[in-house]
């Protein structure tokens, strides 16, 4: 079994009539989920190497988890809305076998023949993966990402030391399951025994229903969730069952934290990736920055006039990128996974997180953070969102140009940002959009927005 089962395992014998997981119109204790994964288990092909399943139904991907770590394969939550290609793609990365398809059935080029994958299962029946993940592939195709017991186990330690959950707590899960901090909610509750309200993506008006009435101890949730939550809380502060609000994905605006904390909501900011099996530093305070959780190291890494990158190792990092035999080591250097985000430890220790690498404009010569600067747009009143991306300019390089969400007073918001933004960092351009090209988890999709600012602008000289 893997981890995920062994702690199922453990909670059915120790609390069986505990609730393990509520969805809508259903309950299951610990005892009935442990005999329904099981028979789920029982039911999955036997072959050796990794099962890969997408359902756009929470409640079957969570089933399907429980019951590959069951029957002792390392699990891979697949987006149902990826491309063919895209999937297939990641398919191979690994030779997972897409159970979707069936045994018998795979799609073209996703994984590996039969007779191919009987040749390496000596190599990967003692694997020890557990979850394979993607990244969100915000800045590039995504990859797969390898996580062992070992990494599962001391990412839950680490939730635990921030965010402790008990027996008769319950965590609140709207992320998707395909997503590393949607999937670990499972692993952290069937560590602790703990119950799981598994929503089916986010709805605002239920996930607000269920905190004010379904004893919610926790919830995980993007910053334009926060948002939207506090929107329709019309300044409404959460029961006082509510111990913990987990905000990762992106990073959470200085204005939206205020007023979180003003309306009473118990915020917990995180900074994390799959390639850590979700947050690895948190700050549940006001300050600025977040601390490295116990069992991490984190340092900032870089060459003279290059501006320095967060790196990070221990005991929850991953494996390494996957491969069809599984063979860890991939994307990390001397144990170290060099991530693609800015930033630096303050004298108090704290991480504080200035933007992305790849990300990086140079307008007029000078290097600029696209985030820093949304940042400070998102504090001017009335703005709901911002982004600042660049069009190809002969004299500055990159031409910046502020998109922005909200009723702004756009010659009033040049002039306040004019003044605190110096010359090469100040946007040349606004323009005042309704949306903005985000994810499922509020990120920015830098490319897409990139290509929306190139169409918006096409017939300005």
């Amino acid at each position: 079994m893997k981890q995920l089962a062994v702690w199922l395992a453990a909670a059915a014998q120790r609390t069986p009539q505990a609730t393990a997981l509520r969805m809508a119109g259903e309950s299951l204790s610990y005892a009935a989920l442990a005999e329904l994964v099981v028979a789920q288990g029982r039911s999955l092909p036997d072959v050796a190497g990794p099962l890969a399943q997408s359902s756009t139904s929470s409640r079957q991907l969570a089933l399907a988890a429980y019951a590959a770590a069951w029957r002792g394969r390392p699990f891979f939550p697949l987006n149902p809305g990826l491309l063919p290609a895209r999937r297939a793609a990641l398919l191979a990365q690994c030779g997972a076998l897409d159970v979707d398809q069936g045994a018998l059935d795979d799609p073209p080029g996703s994984v590996e023949p039969p007779q191919s994958r009987r040749g390496r299962a000596s190599h990967i029946e003692h694997s020890p993966v557990d979850l394979l993940i993607a990244t969100s592939g915000s800045s590039g195709e995504p990859k797969c990402v390898m996580l062992s017991s070992a990494n599962l186990a001391a990412a839950v330690a680490a939730s635990q030391h921030c965010l402790p959950l008990r027996q008769d707590d319950v965590w609140l899960d709207c992320l998707p399951l395909y997503h590393v901090g949607g999937m670990m909610i499972l692993h952290r509750c069937a560590a602790a025994g703990a119950t799981v309200l598994l929503h089916q993506g986010f709805d605002v008006e239920r996930v607000w229903t269920d905190i004010r009435t379904a004893q919610v101890s926790h919830v995980s949730l993007t910053p334009p969730m926060l948002a939207r939550l506090l929107d329709i809380a019309h300044g409404a502060a959460p029961p006082s069952a509510l111990q913990y609000v987990l905000v990762g994905g992106a990073a959470v605006a200085p204005e939206l934290a205020r007023r979180a904390r003003e309306c009473g909501w118990p915020l917990c900011r995180s900074y994390g990736m799959s390639e850590t099996a979700a947050l690895f530093a948190a700050a549940c305070d006001v300050g600025q920055g977040v601390m490295p959780l116990p069992g991490f190291e984190v340092r900032s890494v870089g060459t003279e006039g290059e501006p320095d990158v967060i790196a990070v190792r221990g005991a929850a990092l991953m494996l390494g990128y996957a491969n069809p035999t599984l063979a860890p080591g991939d994307g990390l250097q001397d144990g170290w996974f060099i991530t693609s985000d800015l930033g630096y430890r303050d004298d108090a220790g704290r991480l504080h997180v200035t933007g992305r690498r790849d990300d990086m404009l140079v307008s007029g010569g000078a290097n600029v953070h696209p985030a820093e600067i949304e940042a400070l747009l998102l504090t001017f009143p009335g703005v709901r969102d911002a982004a600042v991306t660049a069009l190809s300019d002969p004299i500055w390089g990159d031409r910046l140009v502020a998109l922005l969400v909200g009723e702004v007073d756009m010659a009033e918001l040049d002039a306040w940002s004019r003044a605190r933004l110096a010359g090469a960092t100040h946007p040349r351009l606004w323009r005042r959009v309704a949306e903005l090209p985000r994810n499922t988890l509020g990120k920015l999709q830098r490319k897409e927005l990139r290509t929306m600012v190139e169409e918006l602008f096409k017939h300005d000289a």
